[in-house]
């Protein structure tokens, strides 16, 4: 038995932040149902590189434990098939722009009619209100439109972005607590509503005490590379071997990184005894911490502050996170039979549920893999699915 076990959902996104929504959703047990667009299906199929054996490694990564099917949602023989499915649908998770699903007739207001206990959420860029709402949205402009660009880099250097889709990915991570929050709404009075999800406002609730303290000083915070504008040192540091992270987030830590290191000097220094002392004399402090560590060979640090408790590691390259020990005792790359891709490994479940664990059902499916069933599950026959592809409708 899964969480969401029993729970339909009709999933009319595409590309990064509503499918990765959705395999959420079915990683806990949820029919999840993928609509694509007959003979191109979903856009990140075309993503690549990289691919695995011909098939898209971005599109691999947030569809599994889905049925795909291909509707063509123009047509009105598809609209047809995509109102049996609302009608049976729990949730319906879309992210066109403003405006796209109502000129379709797929919009809340008609969904709603054909099933009023729907959770609907939509997902965009900027939002389906304000004067930005008719806009389109992608990862990289909201990164930049939503301020974390302007943080996010060194500040001799022009701005960067993320490593990751990480406006697509945690706004796929917001859409799920939205619809999750709404379907438990939906279970106690039976009525649905509308989840308006946004990449734009996801990044800025990401800001988080970077805009309260914006609002407190008047001064936006600006790029700081590793370092952190509250707390010193808490950055990374250069050993005689390799980059590292240094973590010491208060004073009693502090106390305990000089200790095990012999810098009594520097504790016994007024200019550093407080954070706030710190903080005040960054620029000097972590001059003089640079030139003691990079004399330092990285496992000798990383034995001091083990032992002493103080936060530190290594920066990892990715090889070197999916090949460690840590990473497969938490089960965080998984391994999916895939009928095109041989040892298919992508990452895990990242909730460890101990009574509802999330479960590989599907891999991700190929194009239209499963319109025969969800359409004979709807009480079409073969004649009539033959028919609908004649037509050019699926």
């Amino acid at each position: 038995m899964q969480s969401l076990e029993g729970v339909k959902v009709l999933d009319l996104s595409r590309t990064l932040a509503g499918p990765f929504c959705t395999m959420l959703l079915g990683d806990q047990g949820a029919d999840v149902i993928k609509v694509e667009q007959p003979g191109k299906g979903d856009e990140s199929r075309r993503f690549t590189p990289p691919t695995w054996n011909g098939e898209s490694c971005y599109f691999l990564t947030s569809n599994r434990n889905k049925r795909s099917i291909t509707v063509d949602l123009k047509s009105e023989k598809g609209r047809e098939i995509i109102y049996k499915l609302a009608a049976d649908a729990d949730i319906l998770v879309e992210n066109y722009r403003t405006g796209t699903m109502d000129r379709l007739g797929y919009g809340y207001e008609k969904m709603k009619e054909i099933n009023p206990r729907l959770v609907y959420c939509s997902i965009s860029g900027f939002g389906r209100t304000g004067p930005e709402k008719d806009r389109a949205g992608y990862d990289l402009l909201l990164q930049g439109f939503g301020g974390l660009m302007s943080i996010t880099g060194e500040p001799d250097r022009s701005p960067a972005k993320a490593g990751m889709s990480i406006a697509d990915l945690t706004t796929g991570m917001f859409a799920v607590y939205g619809i999750l929050s709404a379907l438990f709404a939906a279970q106690r009075t039976g009525k649905g509503q509308f989840v308006d999800v946004s990449l734009l406002d996801g990044q800025v609730t990401l800001l988080n005490h970077m805009a309260t303290g914006y609002m407190a000083t008047g001064k936006p915070a600006g790029r700081m590379g590793s370092a952190h504008p509250s707390i010193v040192p808490y950055q990374a540091f250069r050993a005689k071997d390799m980059d590292f992270i240094l973590a010491v987030a208060n004073d009693g830590l502090w106390k305990k990184c000089c200790e095990a290191f012999g810098w009594h000097d520097l504790l016994e220094d007024a200019k550093f005894t407080t954070n706030d002392n710190r903080v005040a004399n960054r620029d000097e402090l972590i001059a003089i911490l640079s030139d003691r560590l990079i004399t330092l060979e990285s496992k000798d640090i990383f034995e001091k502050m083990e032992e002493a408790g103080v936060p530190c590691g290594p920066i990892h390259t990715i090889d070197q996170v999916l090949n460690h020990p840590q990473i497969e005792a938490r089960e965080m790359m998984i391994e999916i039979p895939h009928p095109n891709v041989e040892n298919l490994k992508v990452p895990g479940f990242p909730v460890k549920l101990s009574e509802t664990p999330a479960q590989v059902r599907y891999y991700p499916p190929l194009l239209g893999e499963h319109t025969n069933d969800v359409l004979n599950g709807l009480g079409y026959t073969d004649e009539q699915i033959q028919a609908l592809k004649d037509a050019g409708a699926i």
